[in-house]
């Protein structure tokens, strides 16, 4: 552990979601002075410490130490700026994680494909022998990982958690990529892009993309690229023998991989590039992209009936997922490509879609609330109310060999508790046509 003392430290944390009540444990642990606050009128966990439910009081926190804030709480709440600009020292998880961490870190972020690339890297790890934890912002909050032995931590980092992160000094990093995404909370493009290269801060080693330069690093140099385009040096991807290439020799086959869709195989070098440079045996790497087959909810086949195959992507909550989803499975389409779209669009453009829609879709199936915006976008579009109905037009219309996807390009909670009860909403339909 770092020599970090919080000892008798005044210390709020604001939030008490899973991050909130994490950071609530490790913090008692340090032997901290802590106090809760949470937006909600009620909670229905017991939290042992001081909390404070409703309008955040903006006085408790200027007399903190320190102030934790989930990655849920933005920072321009009034109460949270206030306490900024008064001088206060606030913080998120993250960089509580780093001020005490002692383990090489692999860090992750980007608009698309965070998760799939963290579980590849993980797996690829393993394939070395090596003892790995993964956290951050998928399963386990960064601060349980700290008690734990291991050679190595993966993190998924979200702009949320990169917002308030400074000190963390990755072994290896990257952005994977940039779509419209959280602009309701940062603003603009600019400033969610300037948040995600936080990330570079302190990076012994860089991978980016070599044909998406604001993902590149502005500083720094870059140490390893990806991409779909020809490169002597780097990963690229040969499309006419649908190989994986490095330094413009043979890396990996797709047919050898159980991942489908050249957006996977963006994934796969990205992951490959961090767990070469993080130094994992280069067999052991390939040994984890072919071993890897995919996360739920993520271009996830659940089904083939009757010669049809579906699809569950409901991880695709922006328009950038969903335009990687039907470049990647359009490729790999015999038949005929349905796409079932829509839902709340967090205040995205879906123009980028328009002409995948008209040269790829050949149906276009679109609900919630801002399902009209995407519908507009295709001409005899099937606009249906509710994710059951979506499946059955889908099944009345697909044949032998179509491919029926749900890739939403939008969140869920117009509709849904989550993206994940959505992809389960969906199966379920699935699953029901065979009854």
């Amino acid at each position: 552990m770092a020599s970090v003392s919080l000892v008798d430290k005044n210390i709020v944390v604001v939030g008490m979601g899973l991050t909130g009540l994490s950071c609530v444990q490790f913090l008692l642990a340090q032997g901290a002075n802590v106090t809760a606050m949470d937006s909600r009128s009620e909670l229905s966990i017991k939290v042992d410490v001081p909390l404070y439910l409703g309008e955040f009081d903006a006085a408790k926190l200027y007399k903190a130490d320190l102030v934790v804030v989930s990655p849920g709480v933005s920072l321009q709440t009034p109460a949270i700026q206030q306490a900024v600009e008064a001088g206060v020292n606030v913080i998120g998880d993250i960089e509580l994680f780093a001020r005490f961490n002692t383990l090489p870190v692999i860090a992750i972020t980007g608009s698309n494909g965070k998760s799939t690339v963290t579980h590849l890297v993980v797996e690829m790890c393993k394939a070395a022998g090596m003892k790995v934890l993964m956290g951050g912002n998928i399963g386990v909050p960064a601060l349980d990982l700290l008690e734990q032995e291991a050679d190595i931590v993966v993190l998924e980092l979200s702009s949320f958690q990169l917002e308030t992160t400074q000190s963390l000094k990755p072994l290896a990093a990257t952005i994977l990529n940039f779509c419209d995404d959280h602009l309701d909370r940062h603003g603009n493009m600019q400033n969610y892009q300037r948040i995600k290269h936080l990330i570079y801060h302190n990076a012994k080693y860089v991978v980016a993309s070599r044909d998406e330069v604001a993902t590149q690093p502005i500083k720094q140099q870059m140490d390893l690229s990806f991409g779909l385009s020809a490169s002597t040096q780097g990963f690229s991807w040969d499309k006419s023998s649908a190989t994986i290439l490095l330094d413009a020799k043979v890396f990996l086959s797709s047919s050898e991989c159980l991942l489908v869709g050249a957006h996977n195989m963006l994934n796969i070098q990205a992951a490959a590039g961090l767990a070469l440079l993080a130094g994992v045996d280069i067999n052991a790497v390939k040994q984890g992209a072919k071993s890897f087959g995919g996360l739920a909810h993520r271009c996830q086949t659940v089904s083939m009936l009757n010669g049809v195959r579906w699809i569950n992507d409901s991880k695709a909550t922006n328009v950038g997922a969903t335009q990687a989803a039907i470049q990647g499975i359009a490729e790999n389409c015999q038949g005929r490509l349905v796409l079932i779209a829509g839902g709340e669009g967090k205040g995205a453009d879906f123009s980028p879609l328009a002409d995948l829609l008209k040269g790829s879709v050949d149906l276009l199936i679109t609900l919630g609330k801002d399902g009209d915006k995407i519908a507009a976008l295709k001409s005899d579009t099937v606009k249906v109310v509710s994710l059951e109905q979506a499946v059955k037009v889908a099944f009345d219309y697909a044949q032998p060999q179509d491919i029926v996807m749900l890739s939403p390009a939008c969140a869920s909670l117009d509709m849904f508790n989550n993206y994940q009860h959505r992809g389960e909403c969906f199966i379920k339909a699935v699953q029901a046509l065979s009854l």
